[in-house]
């Protein structure tokens, strides 16, 4: 070997972080599959055609709560511990600001352990990132997931109204601006998936996730929708640098459970998921770029949607034309075993999904890790793989990660709820309220007239965003805000907690034995 090329493979090999640079990664850089000015199509038929069995099942799953695996002891991406777990290549990371781990039972910060900021978040990004583009055989860049239902749930992000308070806004273009900064924030993280929007039709009012839907009306569902995808996603399938793909969901009858109980059975008819629940998602597939599709958790006829064909393949990609990816919803597969009672073991599992069309695992890839054990079998062909992964990929290419798969860490903070962020949020909160009864013209306060306000309850003071928030830069709660106009108007406000809801800020979860009222 001569010096210049022994010198330029040193310098290489530094750059990369690799001790090695195998030949296979030199042929690699100069394949078809990596050349930005060739058609989509070609570029997935070169790269498809290079993958094993393995890297092409890789692509098919994602890690959350394992990234334990990837994670050193101080919670920072291991590249080592990477390519141990996944020396295949990995298709998907579940939402990298996230320290949690699974410790929540909610979608945010719980307040047990602090997540990422703006800049520990695009780091990790950018670690991922650098170890799936220049450590592994292939360089196939990574899907980094993200939750987004009112604005980018992370620390620090901005904050919203929640989805059923801007559908009752009426204000598409309010809308779209919403979900524009939630998609800045999130892909100045490195985010390029968002898993939003949610346009179940909400026809059960018992059931408890109504607050993140944008309400029981076919019509409205749709139009917030379709203009909430345009924020994320933009017009263009081929996505700009900020914006992030979309996961509509959940697909569906979610919002018409059986006695009202989440995850229930939607024991409706067809007539009556064509004309109430399929709207929204069909004028949406139709009429925008929607990247993903996530299959609802409950049962339609006894056949839970994640191992529903018809549903997935007839409905979804044959009427409608669907071309972009199907993902789970989170253990949605693994729940055909636990909760639905349809398999009885992983690889049976993932054989009634894979066959009903869904895509991608999440958030950890549980039953499809059986996939190649599927394929030795005979009982899926790879073919059948090949059509999912030829999915991921074009999504991939479109989203342009192979091009540019990191961000400007360093940059990130300042494009966290921005004064133009702020300023929008600080609009759709007077846009958004719905007041059911001004008593005695109470509404707007005069202070001449009020003397005395009681404010009463526990998140006057505690100020959750719900569900799907984290703990945004800065929050004035109500007793806040009254407390500062009470003083500029010179009335009087008094504060009782009275019932008590919650524990916690955690989905279904209450501490009443840990925590003693006084």
């Amino acid at each position: 070997m001569s010096n210049n090329r022994r010198q330029f493979l040193t310098s290489v090999t530094g750059m990369a972080g690799l001790s090695v640079l195998p030949q296979m990664a030199l042929a690699a850089a100069s394949s078809p599959y990596k050349d930005a000015a060739l058609p989509v199509e070609k570029r997935v038929d070169d790269l498809l055609g290079r993958m094993t069995l393995e890297e092409k099942i890789a692509q098919m799953q994602c890690t959350w709560q394992a990234k334990t695996e990837i994670q050193d002891a101080k919670g920072e991406f291991s590249a080592a511990k990477a390519q141990k777990a996944w020396p295949h290549g990995l298709g998907m990371i579940g939402r990298p600001s996230d320290r949690q781990l699974g410790q929540a039972a909610g979608a945010g910060d719980t307040g047990a352990t602090a997540n990422r900021n703006a800049l520990e978040t695009a780091t990790y990004t950018n670690a991922v990132q650098k170890w799936a583009v220049e450590q592994t055989r292939l360089g196939i860049p990574l899907f980094m997931h993200e939750e987004a239902l009112h604005g980018y749930v992370a620390r620090d992000a901005t904050s919203f109204p929640q989805a059923i308070g801007i559908a009752s806004s009426f204000d598409t273009d309010l809308t779209t601006k919403i979900f524009s900064v939630a998609a800045r924030e999130m892909r100045a993280r490195g985010a390029n998936l968002a898993l939003a929007p949610v346009v179940d039709v909400a026809r059960e009012p018992r059931w408890g996730r109504i607050e993140e839907t944008y309400g029981e009306d076919p019509y409205v569902c749709g139009e917030i929708g379709k203009a909430a995808i345009i924020g994320f996603a933009g017009t263009d399938p081929k996505l700009a640098k900020d914006k992030v793909l979309v996961t509509l969901k959940h697909m569906t009858g979610h919002g018409q459970p059986e006695s009202g109980t989440n995850i229930g059975p939607a024991e409706v008819s067809e007539r009556t998921l064509r004309e109430e629940f399929f709207p929204p998602f069909e004028k949406a597939i139709k009429e925008t770029n929607v990247g993903c599709v996530m299959p609802s958790y409950n049962e339609i006829g006894g056949v839970p949607s994640h191992a529903n064909n018809w549903l997935l393949h007839k409905v979804l990609r044959d009427e409608w034309g669907f071309k972009g990816i199907t993902v789970s919803d989170y253990f949605g597969i693994n729940e055909l075993i636990t909760r639905h009672k349809l398999a009885a073991t992983p690889k049976e599992a993932a054989l009634r999904a894979i066959k009903a069309g869904v895509d991608v695992e999440t958030p950890d890839g549980l039953a499809y890790k059986t996939l190649g054990e599927l394929v030795k079998e005979k009982r899926v062909s790879e073919a059948e793989i090949d059509v999912v992964v030829r999915r991921i990929l074009t999504l991939k290419f479109q989203a342009g990660l192979f091009e540019q798969p990191y961000v400007d860490a360093k940059a990130a903070d300042g494009l966290t709820a921005a004064p133009d962020a702020v300023a929008l949020a600080r609009l759709a909160a007077t846009r958004t309220p719905v007041l059911l009864k001004n008593d005695k013209g109470v509404l707007p306060l005069d202070g001449k007239k009020v003397g005395k306000l009681l404010l009463i309850g526990t998140h006057a003071k505690d100020t959750p965003i719900g569900g799907y928030s984290d703990h945004p830069r800065h929050i004035v709660s109500i007793y806040d805000g009254l407390q500062a106009e009470a003083k500029a108007q010179g009335f009087s406000l008094a504060y009782s907690e009275g019932v008590r809801i919650t524990e916690s800020r955690v989905w279904g979860r209450t501490r009443s034995s840990s925590r003693r009222r006084k």
